[in-house]
């Protein structure tokens, strides 16, 4: 049998009984050696899979090297593809119907003894630190191989609709955006920084008044923010922005996308069009700007039969025009233990509640007698008579409550909604797109006695004319939108503002003075003199898209070399300390906080 040229001829997963008579050249790694009397049994293992390698004991070379490999050995054979016998067959794998009999095997390089083996699942700082081993799981593979093809059909979808890819700036200038910047220090120009961009923003705006038409990114963006699950200090965003457009011009044209990108990567149909809805009824009805409709609960708000009940934690917020009291029903929830029920108090605690009241209905016929709660004696029959018949509680079913401002009762009743829809099994398979739309523009900082921006300071408010604006900010609402799917925000964009004197008010509202407007974003104010168009865009997580591809929880399972929750690479073991000397030369002293 002749050697082949070829360093590779075929990957391991990818033969079949097409093969059978061939020769083929195959590198991978040794998932498993299994020494039988008559022959040795290696599973040879690339990315597209494993194939069952057989040394006989009449190929003394190759049967001597053979001894020899051990889990995770680097190796190249050289073989023929021969069928396996019916008892022989592996139904499990592609390629059990065959097995390559090695004429040669190369042992590229030994491998040490693993910290943990492949098949496991270890702790996340050994997976960080291993990253090279993690990823070598089939997995890991796919995850990352199902990214990638992500990342193709985005850019094949927006190349045909004549968007530009167009590279911005790393290092730019400091701007406020929401989270503290990365600052890179300029060794030519001491004393001052750069910003790694939060995100391309305001360049791709300016592109727009370049007559750019159509532009997008597959951007890296940095924010220097607390980190948890789906949060990293560097990440991947597709960045979109477009000229001359309304609202549903952008939605239009992304939602296509998105649901190009699920049919061809996962072979998922999304409803089509996507639901529209705004946010005041999202906060109202779920707790949330971004919605899982997987799970049926709703908020109730019960304050009209509470307003005159001696319980005051009730009665105050019901009577106070910025309170609220909402009540959410869970079906059959009875069943759960008053441990299962105290444990929800801690839970929203996290999210601002100062306590979670609860009426479990055992018998609904018996009245206030078949009820259990340390709230009924609170309350008068009509305001349980009026509870009940709001949220249509039956026998077997608990009602929660929360009371409180309303902004937080909603984010605390909107988290204990998804917990106990979690916990109830009350998710529904599926994917349950929509649009939220019409949020404030505005939300005023008690703390800070300012208004502040719901998205971002350049988003457009659907007020168009400045006095009426500044005159009753509250009540503006902006021209921004996000795409929220299963209960993730994977998107969110808006119109832009593309005149100067609208842009000067909305800073003005936002404390930002003159001055410093001329100082941070005296660029972009310039250019939009000059005949910016109207325009806006959109920015979606890349992360977050392919995590909820692959049904991972975290981001982590979707990036290759990402960082812990303390912001450090345990691969590279940065960030790390440089040398006094590189200090000096970019005009920088550490100074160390006193502990």
């Amino acid at each position: 049998m002749s050697q082949s040229t070829s360093y590779r001829s075929h990957l391991c997963g990818r033969i079949d009984e097409s093969q059978i008579g061939n020769e083929v050249v195959l590198c991978g790694w040794a998932d498993s050696r299994r020494q039988h009397p008559n022959a040795t049994f290696i599973d040879l293992r690339d990315h597209a899979g494993i194939v069952q390698v057989v040394v006989e004991p009449t190929n003394d070379s190759a049967f001597s090297v053979a001894d020899r490999v051990r889990y995770e050995y680097c190796l190249r054979v050289v073989g023929t593809v021969r069928a396996r016998s019916g008892s022989q067959i592996n139904e499990r794998l592609a390629t059990g119907k065959i097995e390559v009999v090695a004429w040669s095997v190369e042992v590229l390089n030994a491998s040490a003894s693993l910290p943990f083996m492949l098949d496991e699942t270890p702790g996340e700082e050994a997976r960080l630190r291993y990253r090279y081993l993690d990823i070598r799981r089939g997995a890991m593979q796919r995850q990352l191989r199902l990214r990638t093809r992500l990342v193709q059909e985005i850019r094949r979808y927006l190349d045909a609709q004549d968007f530009q890819d167009i590279e911005t700036p790393i290092l730019t200038k400091a701007t406020p955006e929401g989270a503290r910047d990365y600052l890179v220090p300029s060794r030519v120009n001491p004393g001052q920084f750069y910003a790694l961009p939060q995100s391309p923003q305001l360049f791709k705006q300016i592109l727009m008044m370049a007559g750019m038409d159509r532009y997008y990114q597959i951007a890296r963006c940095f924010r220097d923010e607390d980190l948890r699950a789906d949060r990293q200090p560097e990440f991947t965003q597709l960045d979109i922005e477009m000229a001359f457009v309304r609202e549903h011009d952008v939605q239009d044209r992304v939602e296509d996308l998105i649901r190009h990108v699920f049919r061809t990567v996962v072979g998922v149909e999304l409803e089509n069009p996507f639901p529209r809805m705004p946010y005041s009824e999202a906060m109202q009805r779920f707790g949330s700007d971004k919605p899982d409709l997987r799970i049926a609960l709703e908020l109730v708000d019960v304050a009209d039969y509470v307003k005159t009940s001696d319980f005051k934690v009730f009665s105050g917020p019901a009577n106070d025009s910025g309170g609220r009291v909402a009540a959410l029903l869970v079906p059959g929830a009875a069943t759960l233990t008053r441990k299962q029920i105290d444990d929800y108090g801690p839970y929203v605690a996290r999210y601002g509640a100062k306590g979670l009241a609860w009426i479990r209905i055992d018998d609904l016929a018996k009245g206030r007698e078949g009820m259990t709660s340390p709230i009924t004696k609170f309350l008068s029959d009509d305001a349980l008579n009026g509870i009940v018949a709001a949220t249509g509680a039956t026998s077997g079913d608990i009602i929660f409550f929360g009371a409180g401002p309303y902004k937080i009762v909603s984010e605390f009743m909107g988290a204990l909604r998804l917990a106990v829809g979690r916990d109830m099994k009350l998710v529904q398979d599926g994917w349950r797109p929509l649009w939220v739309v019409d949020f404030p523009m505005f939300e005023f900082d008690a703390g800070e006695n300012r208004w502040m921006s719901l998205h971002h300071p350049f988003t457009a408010p659907s007020i168009d004319d400045v006095a009426t604006l500044k005159a009753n900010p509250g009540d503006a609402l902006s021209r921004g939108y996000d795409m929220v799917l299963n209960g993730n925000e994977i998107g969110g964009g808006s119109i832009r503002i593309h005149r100067p004197e609208l842009q000067s008010a909305v800073f003005d509202l936002l404390g930002i003075e003159a001055d410093e407007a001329q100082v941070k974003f005296g660029f972009l104010l310039e250019a939009l003199r000059y005949g910016c168009p109207p325009h806006g865009g959109i920015a979606f997580g890349i992360d977050r898209i392919a995590t909820l591809m692959c049904g991972v929880d975290s981001i982590r399972e979707v990036i290759a070399f990402p960082k812990t929750a303390s912001a450090q690479c345990p691969l590279t073991e940065a960030p790390s300390e440089v040398p006094e000397k590189q200090l000096q030369e970019l005009s920088v002293r550490v100074v160390r906080k006193e502990k």
